[in-house]
């Protein structure tokens, strides 16, 4: 029984760690395209993007969102939103690459800044109550204890081999 439960736990931590890596993934893809377009190609994807959604349901509230941020977006927010998806990204896929690869300074290094990114996001959350923010939190805190649980295995799978 203990044997399911840790392969189930160690999937589990491959699938968590699969996603983050292609989440910062795909904030490196949006940062660096952040960085290398103009606020008017910005609004104009957005545009594109919500068009569709929009003719269906004029009263969508992701899509009126979506293109309210967008009208409302400055070159110097956009440059920051850039910067900061492109660094939040890479350090989540060098983690993710880290962590699969088994790396043992990964753990601890993971864990830290996850940990800091759940203070920050708790933060956040706190002033603007937002669903999708908190269903994120409790995302990473469940891959905070996954990397803890899978850093303790190998951790004890050592102590056996010596």
């Amino acid at each position: 029984m203990k044997s399911i439960t840790s392969r189930f736990r160690h999937r589990a931590f491959q699938i968590g760690v699969i996603l983050k890596g292609l989440d910062g993934t795909l904030e490196v893809v949006i940062g660096a395209a952040l960085l290398v377009t103009t606020l008017q190609a910005v609004q104009g994807i957005v545009g594109f993007l919500t068009r569709g959604e929009l003719i269906e349901d004029p009263d969508d509230f992701f899509a009126n969102l979506a293109v309210n941020q967008a009208s409302h977006l400055s070159t110097s927010t956009q440059h920051f939103a850039g910067a900061y998806l492109l660094g939040h990204g890479i350090i989540k896929v060098v983690l993710a690459i880290g962590l699969l690869r088994g790396l043992r300074w990964s753990y601890p290094v993971a864990l830290l800044f996850i940990v800091g990114f759940i203070f920050y996001q708790l933060y956040r959350l706190f002033h603007t109550h937002s669903l999708a923010l908190g269903v994120f939190t409790g995302l990473d805190i469940v891959i905070v204890v996954l990397i803890w649980l899978e850093w303790k295995r190998g951790a004890n799978a050592d102590k056996t081999t010596v």
